[in-house]
């Protein structure tokens, strides 16, 4: 593993433990047992190693979604199944989720990170467009219809998170709100 490589995953780690204000180039050094100025050696500053994180999460994401999407599983579940990997992730990982979908200084970072999100919401629409070729979504640009599903799911995942979703709805899971989603747009 690489230099950088051993920063973005301490980077990950501080974040996991401690949220987005844990994460400073000199917390990330001495996670490593580095010297305070050695992360500046590979990152400009702190929102370059934050954009790094994002970016190895969405490349992750994305795999994961391009393996859903070669599975034999039935169209249907290749979605939802694409939709728990979000799930998971977002109570596993709530800082990371949130600089993934919340953070726009971050976004701005452009170049891999840009790369790494546009390949990601790209799986996630050939699932979308899978499920349209069987009948399980309606004919709809797929992209559009992916952005659509997807941020069904974040708000759905903020509403959850901060205590607001269940005890109105009564779901056990973002997923019941999601399947009943899916329901409706069939």
């Amino acid at each position: 593993m690489s230099t950088a490589d051993r920063l973005v995953t301490a980077a990950a780690e501080l974040l996991d433990s401690g949220g987005e204000s844990a994460v400073t180039l000199r917390a990330v050094g001495a996670a490593v047992g580095m010297s305070h100025n050695a992360p500046y050696k590979h990152f400009h500053n702190r929102e370059d190693l934050l954009a790094a994180v994002a970016t190895v999460d969405f490349n992750a994401v994305a795999a994961t979604w391009a393996q859903l999407r070669a599975s034999q599983r039935e169209p249907l579940e290749r979605l939802l199944g694409a939709l728990e990997v979000m799930i998971t992730f977002s109570v596993e990982h709530p800082a990371r989720y949130r600089l993934l979908f919340n953070n726009p200084s971050i976004a701005a970072q452009g170049g891999p990170l840009t790369h790494a999100a546009h390949r990601a919401l790209d799986e996630f629409a050939l699932v979308v467009e899978t499920c349209q070729a069987e009948g399980v979504l309606p004919n709809t640009p797929s992209s559009t219809l992916a952005v659509i599903i997807f941020a069904t799911l974040h708000g759905l995942l903020d509403a959850d998170a901060s205590g607001r979703l269940r005890p109105r709805t009564g779901w056990n899971s973002v997923l019941t709100g999601m399947r009943a989603f899916i329901e409706l747009l069939g």
